[in-house]
């Protein structure tokens, strides 16, 4: 089958597109490169260097694929806070240029990558966290929310048109902290991995974010992948799925310290001020996804292991 894979050149697509090409699938390529790079890219795949926000090129992208995964979005903590405009703007213009070329050419799968995003922090009592939360945009003055919100209206946008007619079959994907090799520097683990390593011999003091006691369920990248493509393959239309790994729930601290010890270094976590907005919890229900078939397989110290190995060897 022909295969877009938008924002493909980035972390998850790249791991997605290197599955497909593995499976003899022909994949496309649609990146605008800022953080995406080329070298994680398979030989086999064709790649169209663009903006998902170019109507015309997306159009023509979309029209000639089988199957649409839709991943172009910017990431980054400190992004949304640094430039919400490029966030929202890439958000809003790529998902209706998707849309817009889904409709040009019916009968297609449109596989939508969306995000644990979306509901900031569930209601007390929605732990672990399943489909029905309610989403959620709690500060319309909070830059970070241009992220979840334009994931929002992502979301939005493909079950109106799929409730048209214009998509075969709609599938929305929350996948939640997917980690491993080569993730960028702007996540929690590649910093510590790189602040670790920086760390002066004999200092113990390992200032955070946050009280430390703020959890992230850790999925590795290779669960998230045969997750997507298991939803892909065997998902409901117009259904959402959680996709993460609710048995590696971990706090912030113990984090530090599981770092700190793969680097052979005690530390003494410090906390410091949280973001505004920062959830306080990240735990998925992933029992819909599990009823397809899916299970994720990597311990966070596998994957933990895997991750600061590559990270290790970028510094050398």
């Amino acid at each position: 089958m022909r295969h877009l894979v938008t924002g493909g050149a980035g972390f998850l697509g790249a791991a997605l597109t290197h599955q497909l090409v593995a499976e003899g699938e022909k994949v496309t390529v649609l990146d605008r490169m800022s953080r995406g790079k080329w070298e994680r890219l398979p030989k086999a795949a064709k790649v169209l260097v663009g903006d998902i926000r170019n109507g015309p090129l997306v159009r023509r992208a979309v029209m000639r694929a089988d199957v649409v995964w839709h991943l172009a979005y910017v990431q980054g903590t400190q992004t949304f806070y640094a430039d919400p405009k490029d966030v929202i703007s890439v958000a809003l213009g790529g998902i209706v240029n998707v849309m817009d070329g889904c409709e040009l050419h019916p009968g297609q799968d449109l596989i939508l990558v969306s995000s644990s995003e979306v509901y900031q922090n569930p209601p007390e009592g929605m732990y672990p966290t399943d489909e029905t939360v309610p989403l959620s945009v709690p500060d319309v003055t909070n830059p970070r929310y241009s992220y979840g919100g334009g994931k929002i209206a992502s979301e939005l946008a493909v079950m109106a048109y799929a409730r048209a007619g214009t998509i075969d079959r709609a599938v929305i994907v929350r996948p939640h902290n997917i980690y491993g090799p080569d993730m960028g520097w702007d996540h929690v683990i590649p910093q510590f991995a790189q602040r670790m390593a920086a760390l002066p011999m004999g200092e113990r003091a390992f200032p955070i974010q946050g009280s430390g006691l703020e959890t992230r369920s850790f999925c590795y990248i290779s669960d998230c992948v045969s997750g997507l493509l298991t939803a892909w393959r065997h998902g409901e239309d117009r259904t959402v799925y959680h996709l993460g790994n609710p048995a590696e729930e971990h706090t912030i601290s113990d984090l530090a310290h599981m770092v700190g010890a793969w680097y052979g270094r005690e530390v003494d976590v410090v906390p410091g001020v949280l973001p505004p907005g920062s959830p306080t919890r990240r735990c998925p229900d992933i029992s819909r996804l599990r009823a397809l078939g899916w299970e994720p397989e990597f311990s966070l110290d596998q994957g933990l292991d895997l991750t600061l190995r590559w990270y290790k060897e970028q510094s050398v």
